[in-house]
């Protein structure tokens, strides 16, 4: 996603990908898991084609509105996102409480929400991208005004697409500055090994890693909870789950939209890492008290508004994290891409992890240990992850109630690629044009 100028393309190639492979998994299924070895095969090819929609959708996203409406276009991406399952939980959910057990016909809304997404990226423009920009090589200062402003406004028309290299180099040295920029000597890549060696970002893989490890199960057992001994209600249940949570990420990608260039971005993501062990401790007090009464199961369901703040403010914060670290470097695909693995390998890992401790220790033990190990990425990240939001680009509460102030660049002379390309500004939704200084 770095190189190519198909970002649109390979994106929509994910989708219909990822959406064959659901296809195939609802018609091939047997009960039993009766051919269970094509399942686990089809999830293979399922999860790698999906591993390209992260990188392709923020890569895009950053190609469009540049560094300085990251910030606000990634807050809105996330509400959208999270909205979205959320009003697609509730439908299935009711289709499927309504037709249970006979819930087939759930898997049709796949190849239909697939349609729909090839067709509004085919309303993105070739010429509406810099994949420059995109992979974090343009100047900020070289984009147009209207690059940062709101989608209400059309899409502006981006020159110098033509200097995109599409051609990976596969130079694995440890020079910082491998690949120099085509269209401009001051900007160039830093190699693949340049990035890996980069300590901050080394921390912030564990950090990802570590959240997800402790995170990710903790859903699925809350469903199990909820769901145990009658299959008809469990089904609402898990659905409630999830849209109560999905609804409170919409809020908390809103919160650090507006207010991670003001608070900073370490104040925001301490608050949804230390939400976890808060969520695990309250559930295992009420899993403490011996009948497990209505109301009991009601307030379970309530600590779904904390995983919606530490996942939304996670899902969210990350990407910008990433933007922060990998900016000037030339390889922000590639480092979303390591980020976002070591996501989904923590995730992997929590799945088992969290299963086994529940079936060897029982539930409440499993949220203790949870809840424990949440803390780990938590502690990491307040005594060791520094703030990533450059000084230049804080912006004052005043600014968030009573109009933009103007950033200075602080550009030195013959600096680097990425202190080009930390160049800010100020957003402030729809109220006003933004205005690059």
């Amino acid at each position: 996603m770095d190189y190519t100028d198909k970002k649109v393309a390979l994106l929509a190639m994910a989708a219909i990908g990822t959406t064959l492979c659901t296809i195939a998994t609802a018609v091939l299924a047997k009960d039993n898991g009766a051919n269970l070895t094509l399942m686990v095969i089809i999830k293979f090819i399922q999860g790698g084609i999906t591993a390209m929609i992260p990188p392709g959708l923020n890569s895009i996203t950053q190609g469009i509105v540049g560094a300085v409406g990251m910030t606000h276009q990634v807050s809105r991406n996330e509400m959208m996102n999270h909205l979205g399952t959320a009003i697609l939980v509730l439908s299935g959910s009711l289709t499927a409480f309504a037709l249970y057990p006979n819930i087939g016909v759930l898997f049709v809304v796949s190849p239909l929400f697939c349609i729909l997404t090839v067709y509004f990226l085919c309303r993105i423009k070739p010429e509406h991208i810099d994949h420059n920009a995109a992979r974090g090589l343009k100047k900020v200062s070289d984009a147009p005004d209207e690059v940062a402003s709101t989608l209400s406004k059309p899409l502006p028309t981006i020159p110098g697409n033509k200097n995109i290299k599409t051609t990976p180099s596969f130079n694995f040295g440890f020079d910082a500055r491998s690949e120099t920029g085509p269209s401009d000597d001051t900007l160039s890549a830093e190699s693949p090994m340049a990035v890996l060696r980069d300590p901050i970002l080394l921390m912030f893989t564990f950090i990802c890693f570590m959240f997800h490890t402790a995170n990710g199960c903790v859903l699925p057992l809350i469903m199990q909870t909820l769901a145990v001994g009658d299959g008809r209600r469990g089904i609402l249940m898990s659905g409630l789950c999830i849209i109560i949570a999905q609804l409170t990420m919409v809020c908390s990608a809103k919160v650090c939209g507006d207010y991670s260039k003001v608070y900073g971005r370490k104040l925001l993501f301490l608050l949804g890492l230390f939400s976890v062990s808060v969520r695990c401790s309250i559930i295992v007090g009420l899993l403490s008290i011996a009948k497990q009464t209505s109301l009991i199961r009601m307030l379970l369901l309530s600590t779904q508004v904390l995983d919606g703040v530490g996942a939304g403010v996670f899902g969210t914060m990350y990407i910008l994290v990433t933007s922060d670290i990998s900016g000037g470097t030339g390889r922000f695909a590639m480092t979303l891409g390591i980020t976002t693995a070591s996501m989904s390998i923590g995730g992997t890992m929590s799945g088992y992890l969290g299963e086994m401790l529940a079936q060897d220790f029982g539930y409440r033990a499993a949220f203790t240990i949870l809840g424990t190990m949440s803390l780990i990425p938590a502690l990491t990240y307040l005594f060791f992850m520094p703030e990533t939001l450059p000084a230049e680009a804080v912006e004052t509460v005043s600014s968030k109630t009573g109009g933009m102030t103007g950033i200075q660049e602080g550009e030195e002379e013959g600096g680097d690629a990425k202190a080009d390309y930390k160049q800010w500004t100020n957003v402030e939704g729809n109220k006003a044009d933004p205005q690059l200084v």
